[in-house]
């Protein structure tokens, strides 16, 4: 009997590329924190609920727990662990850390992500549920507590950092506003 239902995938994750055979229904998480050792990304809901095992792919948010590994073949996967270039903190990491965007910690790398993702499609003029103006020659929306908060709604803080969470990724895209 033949074991037709494994594939030999290859993953790049944070710049570097994992060869692996996984069961055709593994997910992406699952590859991620037991075939290769990236533990950033967190086993939470295991349900697309929570968020904490939040990556991106080919720069996009994705929820890892419902994403198939073989799925990312061919794909950018970048965890909490790659968000970070040369060893210096990303400013929105520095941001987290110096306005207390995390408590116990456990969210913080899908946070991370998230909240990198969530920027990139700012600046890309994607709309979110509440923007108001949603017509395509509109200008981009302004990013304001409100436009945060329902852009990363999908990524759960049990110990409610959720303020220090919104400020932290505020801060940052001013920054991002002024150095750009």
């Amino acid at each position: 009997m033949t074991n037709d239902h494994r594939s030999e995938i290859s993953l790049r994750v944070n710049d570097v590329t994992y060869r692996s055979t996984v069961d055709n229904r593994t997910t992406l998480l699952d590859a991620l924190r037991e075939d290769i050792g990236h533990t950033g990304p967190k086993k939470g809901c295991d349900h697309g609920q929570c968020g904490a095992c939040t990556v991106l792919m080919d720069g996009r948010r994705v929820v890892s727990c419902l994403t198939l590994a073989v799925a990312a073949e061919g794909a950018e996967v970048t965890t909490v662990e790659g968000l970070a270039g040369d060893g210096e903190l990303l400013p929105m990491q520095q941001a987290f850390i110096r306005l207390d965007g995390f408590q116990c910690g456990y969210c913080t790398s899908g946070q991370l992500c998230s909240a990198v993702g969530m920027l990139a499609e700012h600046a890309a003029g994607w709309p979110s549920a509440v923007t108001a103006d949603v017509s395509p020659d509109c200008p981009a929306p302004t990013l304001d507590a409100a436009e945060v908060r329902e852009r990363m709604s999908g990524n759960l803080c049990r110990c409610g950092a959720y303020p220090s969470i919104v400020r932290a990724v505020l801060e940052t895209a001013a920054r991002e506003e002024v150095a750009g």
